[in-house]
């Protein structure tokens, strides 16, 4: 298997467990339904493209591209609002995931860019 591949599956599906670890965590208590169940979308959501990497849908590769594109814009925007003491209190699972999500969609970006990672995931969503 190729490096390009289980790394950025790697990636994602520990995102995914982050995302549902951190959402229990920092859910209000008593432990609603719908707090839960909003982890365990977000978290979902990045092992189904964890999934679909491991697998080399080329389309999971375009959603992978552009989740990592907003995650730098979005974490650039947070890091901006710490470093200018803008008055909002950051929860854990913000300082967390933007120290594990932005050196890897920083390294992840131009690989599903490169012409290596067009070769590596070929398939198409339906058909052969």
């Amino acid at each position: 298997m190729a490096r390009g591949i289980w790394v950025s599956a790697a990636f994602f599906a520990l995102s995914g467990f982050l995302e549902i670890a951190f959402g229990v965590f920092e859910a209000p208590r008593p432990l609603t339904f719908w707090p839960i169940w909003e982890a365990l979308g977000r978290g979902l959501l990045c092992l189904l493209l964890a999934a679909g990497l491991w697998t080399r849908l080329a389309l999971c590769r375009s959603i992978a591209m552009v989740y990592c594109l907003a995650a730098l814009v979005t974490y650039a925007v947070v890091l901006a609002m710490a470093l200018l003491h803008a008055p909002v209190d950051f929860p854990l699972s913000v300082v967390v995931l933007s120290l594990f999500q932005v050196p890897s969609c920083a390294l992840l970006f131009p690989f599903f860019r490169s012409p290596e990672a067009s070769r590596l995931f070929p398939r198409p969503l339906f058909g052969r």
